[in-house]
């Protein structure tokens, strides 16, 4: 799937790209986990604005959903996203893939740091502190991944005849 880059997206579209929900999109905006670039606003009229995500918050809403299909809870993301910040001085954006100065790993428990000089970093338990790792077999790349909801497989009817 190709996706073209917008200046902005609506949250509805960040859902639809993402897999994320509007709902959750707006806990997290509130919470502070990942905000809008362009905030909500009360109007004159007494509506609201809508909230505007850029694409580099598209990208990295994108990595947080990987993180939370695979089952890490906000507490453990929000570890990931202040260690990225106060450890590396990095956003997370910066450490997807494996061109920024550290790349992002998981291996379904936890978060971890390599840096270019190869240096491991749990990001999650001690990301201050440097780990010996021994084989990365069990690791894998996080990367932001586009493409919304799983489609849910159509309901059979009565007689095993699909619709």
């Amino acid at each position: 799937m190709s996706t073209k880059l917008k200046k902005s997206y609506s949250a509805r579209e960040v859902a639809a790209l993402t897999g994320l929900t509007a709902r959750q999109l707006q806990w997290w905006d509130a919470r502070q986990l990942l905000s809008a670039s362009v905030a909500s606003r009360q109007t004159e009229k007494g509506g609201y604005t809508e909230r505007r995500y850029s694409p580099v918050d598209l990208y990295e809403l994108s990595a947080l959903a990987e993180l939370r299909r695979r089952g890490f809870t906000v507490q453990r993301i929000r570890k990931v996203l202040s260690a990225l910040k106060e450890h590396f001085g990095v956003r997370l954006f910066e450490a997807l893939g494996e061109d920024g100065p550290i790349t992002l790993l998981v291996d379904g428990q936890d978060v971890y740091a390599r840096t270019n000089s190869g240096a491991f970093h749990n990001l999650v338990e001690a990301p201050g502190q440097p780990m010996l790792v021994l084989g990365e077999d069990s690791f894998k790349t996080l990367r932001a991944k586009l493409g919304g909801r799983p489609r849910r497989k159509t309901a059979k009817k009565k007689g095993g005849k699909t619709s």
